[in-house]
């Protein structure tokens, strides 16, 4: 028994001793396991690593060959031609690319990632004769902002709003609009007045700025009273402004192209407190016209309308399926419109007031044309817009040198020929630059020279040369409308003040969404007896 007892005590140390060993060599068992799956995981990285370099290499091939017919200046392998995009010599690189390379030359934004700048005419006439969409690899990053209204969107649906939209730019809606406009012409005129008595010189873009969201809000949206003085409506245009810069660091930051690495960002973040507010001022006017509708004279009064303003369409809007516009489209519209409606008649009024500023000779000419017209200006219509030539080819020669919008994009949705024979597949962005095409010798001699006779009744010119609202189906909408409002601001301030440049802040071009100055738009000013 004895022994058995001892058998049995080895027995049990023995099982202890199996037990010890089991469990001593049971945890290198799952470290195996993670240490295979590591490799597995590497090997599959690297395959993956492997087979999207094998596609971008394939990609810049596909790319190299499309564009083999057109010439550009040298691109790094991975930077491309970005470092024309980093610094504010942009336009000036540009235009050394059009005296360079006929019509058109790519761009590269990367190894992978390029476009091919038009300037030329002909290849406009051919692209915007056709229909193909926005280029959503640029758009895309404005759609946070502005959502998919009649700028950005595109097919049937684009077809429908602009359809929907186009009365609201009938000639009835627009000859009362001009009284309008006046009127926030003069607001912005004595408030000048009120500024140069402490000093004569003047930034005039953000005041400008005010004065034609004052017009668009009063002709487009109905609303009333002058907003010049509104710090609500300041906040407004400032996030504007700010949205527009961001939108550029955006696109030419290639990082920043990744939704979720720039919402990371600190740059992101801005963007969307600054899209948050621009949201809040439209979203405000929308409230406030519903509530202006609910009340039954209101109401009554603006079915009895033969043609509705902007915002009244959009409201009482029917799509063809007999469903209303969604509120997100709703939005998307008027902020598309807010913005394009005032933020490039802004640009493009302080541009024609500078142009002006540098030629005084020209200045003075359309000074007498419009004091015989108008006389001190207490009255202007819709009839005398149409009654001051030498004006008009100004205006007109200025918006050839500060094209509002200097470009735009397009992606070919199928192969294009172009008329001199070259050639390029589907899938391509294409971007035509409106700054390019105006300041292209080919197209107009001596393109740095302000010369408002090119413009002169009886002057010919190719259809496709002079592009400040764009061309084709796509152009701009407002243009009747834009054009009116310049030449109201135009007249109005020339009858008030007499414009000189600042030699010391000399207006330096840069491109954004809106062609806009680096260093503001300063002017003096002298006030006319």
């Amino acid at each position: 028994m004895h022994r058995g007892g001892c058998n049995s005590q080895a027995s049990q140390r023995s099982g202890s001793l199996c037990t010890m060993s089991v469990s001593g060599l049971s945890p290198p068992r799952p470290l195996g396991s993670v240490s295979g799956l590591l490799q597995v995981a590497s090997l599959l990285g690297l395959v993956l690593l492997l087979l999207k370099a094998a596609q971008l290499y394939l990609r810049r091939q596909w790319l190299l060959k499309a564009f083999q017919e057109f010439p550009c200046p040298p691109s790094h392998w991975l930077y491309g031609h970005s470092q024309e995009l980093r610094n504010d010599q942009g336009l000036q690189d540009l235009l050394k690319r059009v005296e360079k390379f006929p019509c058109a030359s790519p761009r590269w934004l990367g190894g992978t990632s390029v476009q091919l700048l038009v300037y030329d005419p002909d290849y406009m006439k051919v692209i915007l004769g056709r229909s193909d969409p926005k280029s959503l690899g640029i758009y895309k990053f404005m759609a946070p902002w502005i959502g998919y209204g009649l700028l950005l969107l595109n097919g049937q649906t684009w077809f429908q709003h602009r359809r929907m939209l186009t009365p609201a730019f009938h000639y009835d809606i627009l000859k009362p609009y001009v009284g309008l406009m006046a009127d926030s012409v003069r607001v912005m005129l004595d408030k000048w007045e009120e500024l140069i008595n402490q000093d004569s010189h003047l930034d005039i873009f953000g005041h400008i700025s005010l004065m034609t969201l004052d017009t668009i809000m009063k002709c487009a949206f109905s609303h009333q009273g002058s907003i010049q003085t509104d710090r609500n409506s300041q906040s407004y245009t400032h996030a504007v402004e700010d949205l527009n810069n961001r939108f550029y660091v955006r696109l030419r930051n290639v990082f920043y192209h990744s939704d979720i690495i720039y919402r990371l960002t600190r740059e992101g973040s801005w963007n969307h407190r600054a899209c948050k507010l621009a949201h809040q001022h439209t979203e405000q006017v929308i409230k406030l016209r519903k509530a202006q509708l609910r009340k039954e004279g209101e109401l009554e009064k603006v079915r009895k309308k033969r043609h509705l303003d902007f915002l009244d369409i959009l409201l009482f809007a029917r799509m063809e399926n007999g469903s209303s516009l969604s509120d997100k489209d709703l939005r998307a519209e008027v902020d598309t419109f807010m913005f394009e409606g005032h933020d490039t008649t802004a640009s493009g009024i302080s541009w024609i007031l500078y142009a002006l500023a540098m030629h005084p000779e020209h200045q003075q000419k359309c000074r007498e044309e419009i004091q015989g017209l108008l006389g001190d200006g207490t009255s202007i219509s819709w009839d005398h817009l149409d009654q001051m030539p030498y004006t008009t080819m100004c205006i007109k020669e200025a918006l050839r040198l500060y094209p509002p919008v200097p470009g735009i994009g397009r992606e070919l949705s199928k192969p294009i020929t172009f008329p001199d024979g070259r050639s390029l597949p589907r899938g391509i962005m294409v971007m035509l630059s409106f700054y390019a095409l105006h300041h292209n010798p080919k197209v107009w001699p001596n393109p740095e020279v302000f010369d408002p006779f090119r413009f002169a009744p009886g002057s010919s010119q190719h259809s496709h040369a002079f592009l400040p609202f764009s061309g084709g189906s796509r152009n701009c909408i407002g243009k009747q409308f834009a054009m009116n409002e310049l030449k109201v601001a135009v007249a109005l301030t020339l009858l008030r003040f007499e414009l000189a440049p600042d030699p010391s802040r000399v207006a330096v071009p840069v491109p954004r969404i809106v062609l806009k100055s680096k260093n503001g738009i300063h002017l003096h000013l002298r006030k006319l007896l």
